[in-house]
């Protein structure tokens, strides 16, 4: 998933040592802030040395976030992260990066319905029948 917005501020970087496997781990978070008619703020975070050092950003960069959602459950309550794996500078558009522009196709003329042949006027009063109040 993909989210555009403008980066309202920097969350100090957070660091650690996993207590499982004992390598040394980063997380570098964020706030981004939606430039939609009704804004919203969004905190997103960036996983790994490298990640980090290969998508930093700063306060009021406008940015294209590719990121995705997982949550997981510790103790019975419930953790949801937003984790960004990719941020490009500016607003940068899922179709036009994925593949290049086709060429629109011709306009093809409506279609015409086809005459009508033998139809017949339906006459209401015909076939009324006397004995019932029912309209047909």
């Amino acid at each position: 998933m993909d989210i555009v917005g403008k980066i309202i501020q920097v969350l100090p970087l957070q660091e650690g040592v996993s207590a499982r496997t004992g390598n040394a781990w980063k997380i570098q978070s964020y706030v981004l802030e939606t430039q939609d008619q009704y804004p919203r703020k969004v905190c997103f975070e960036v996983f790994g040395e490298d990640r980090i050092k290969n998508n930093s950003c700063n306060v009021d960069d406008i940015v294209t976030v590719s990121f995705d959602i997982e949550s997981r459950e510790v103790n019975g309550r419930w953790f949801t992260s937003i984790r960004a794996w990719r941020i490009q500078q500016g607003v940068v558009e899922a179709d036009a990066a994925a593949a290049p522009a086709a060429a629109p196709a011709p306009a093809q003329p409506a279609a015409q319905p086809a005459p009508a042949a033998n139809v017949e006027t339906f006459d209401a009063a015909a076939g009324a029948d006397e004995g019932t109040d029912l309209p047909f």
